[in-house]
């Protein structure tokens, strides 16, 4: 699946993708995708956890892998949350008139947060720094990808309802990207390369869900990961401890992440009132004025 990475403009990959989608209270445009099709998984067991990598950021790798895994959903006080408003009154009348309460809308809204949860953690430079990768368009575009996953995995475990709101997510994810591709300069040409991302990501989508099957091997995960954010070609894992260490840190990053989320309960998961596992802390200061 990798080999169509060969199709995408080179300069791509060497382009930060910088340029964050401004989202708008509501998104109408969509294009008819369906992401349903994809089998879900079985929800993995956590093992014993090793090391990742740390650079530039305070990291506690060894103690994220190896805590108990435990919700994500954000708490009632938090100024992250994002609650749907409260009107009453004439003002609640008039928006029900304007169809804001209809359950497109609802959807709408709730499908943005939870792509801004995504954004949000793919954006930050301790996830590149964590997992020893550079920031290109290729990598974000990967990360995207998998916390998409993630989260369309999650989703689908509520059934029905879950696959119709990751359904808005899929298509506000689809929009993001065609900006961020367009941003990269591409424009000439713009449907061949999003018909070609597309495929990459139903590609990686199949092969995250096989490799969380029970059958899978113990290496799976690992090697997907390889292949569908670190490789350039399709490469097998090279012999090189770094590379190795790196790789592994993101599958039990992804394990955890799995389970977190399926500990995440529906209200959470549906508002989009979660955050995934910070991997930075903050810089011990020091002590007797320092030099």
């Amino acid at each position: 699946m990798l080999a169509k990475w060969s199709r995408i403009p080179r300069h791509l990959w060497r382009i930060g993708a910088e340029s964050h989608l401004k989202f708008s209270a509501d998104l109408h445009v969509f294009h008819h995708r369906s992401y349903a099709k994809v089998a879900a998984a079985v929800a993995p067991n956590i093992g014993q956890l090793g090391k990742g990598l740390s650079s530039g950021h305070v990291v506690h790798v060894d103690k994220l892998f190896l805590s108990k895994p435990c919700s994500l959903a954000l708490a009632k006080e938090s100024p992250l949350r994002m609650d749907e408003p409260q009107y009453e009154g004439i003002k609640r009348l008039f928006l029900r008139m304007m169809l804001f309460y209809s359950k497109q809308s609802q959807h709408i809204r709730a499908a943005n947060v939870i792509y801004r949860r995504i954004v949000s953690q793919v954006d930050k430079p301790a996830i590149y720094d964590v997992f020893n990768l550079e920031k290109t368009f290729k990598t974000t575009f990967s990360l995207l990808v998998l916390h998409m996953w993630l989260c369309l995995r999650r989703l689908k475990e509520e059934g029905k309802e879950g696959v119709e709101r990751g359904q808005y997510v899929y298509e506000i994810y689809n929009h993001d990207v065609e900006l961020r591709v367009s941003k990269a300069g591409v424009n000439l040409l713009l449907i061949r390369w999003m018909k070609d991302l597309e495929k990459i990501f139903y590609g990686n989508i199949v092969a995250y869900d096989s490799a969380m099957l029970p059958e899978a091997g113990q290496d799976e995960l690992r090697n997907v990961i390889w292949k569908n954010i670190y490789s350039e070609d399709g490469s097998s894992m090279p012999n090189d401890a770094a590379a190795l260490r790196a790789v592994q840190a993101m599958a039990r990053y992804t394990r955890r992440e799995v389970t977190c989320l399926s500990m995440t309960d529906k209200e959470a998961i549906f508002s989009g009132n979660f955050v995934f596992t910070s991997l930075e802390t903050e810089k011990p200061t020091s002590k007797g004025g320092g030099r």
